[in-house]
């Protein structure tokens, strides 16, 4: 896996749905995600996520941990932690679970408030969700190399 400019990579951010999954990627420099593409939740889900860390110079997968307010995980957490423990052995990279509460409602308010009409946000909700998980996940690690 090659690195892009001056030894600059990417961190992926994934919002794993079960029939659609939204991916978003940091600049390279780790500081902002940008929502990138959308999938379905197919039987080559996982062999085209893991072309993508390749061609796109990824070195860590962050995939949201779809919790409740209060912390606690019912049944897509598990479906996500499962989603992981097969991606790790395909990317190669790094692979975290990150808090994702709240972000899909987000990403509608953003889509909304951008005036985005009622069918490309269900076309573009969730790789914005994955942006806006990936979004928390750099700023906390920013906070954490500035402490």
């Amino acid at each position: 896996m090659g690195a892009g400019p001056e030894g600059a990579s990417r961190i992926m951010g994934i919002d794993y749905g079960s029939r659609r999954v939204g991916v978003a990627l940091s600049d390279r420099l780790g500081i902002a995600a940008h929502p990138f593409a959308v999938f379905e939740a197919d039987a080559g889900l996982q062999r085209r996520l893991a072309d993508l860390v390749g061609s796109e110079d990824v070195t860590k997968v962050v995939v949201g941990l779809p919790v409740l307010l209060d912390g606690t995980e019912q049944a897509a957490a598990r479906r996500a932690r499962r989603f992981v423990d097969r991606l790790r052995p395909l990317v190669g990279v790094e692979v975290v679970l990150y808090d994702e509460r709240l972000t899909t409602r987000i990403a509608e308010d953003v889509l909304v408030a951008a005036g985005t009409s009622r069918a490309k946000r269900r076309r573009r909700i969730d790789k914005v969700a994955a942006a806006v998980m990936l979004q928390g996940y750099l700023d906390s690690q920013a906070r954490t190399r500035v402490e």
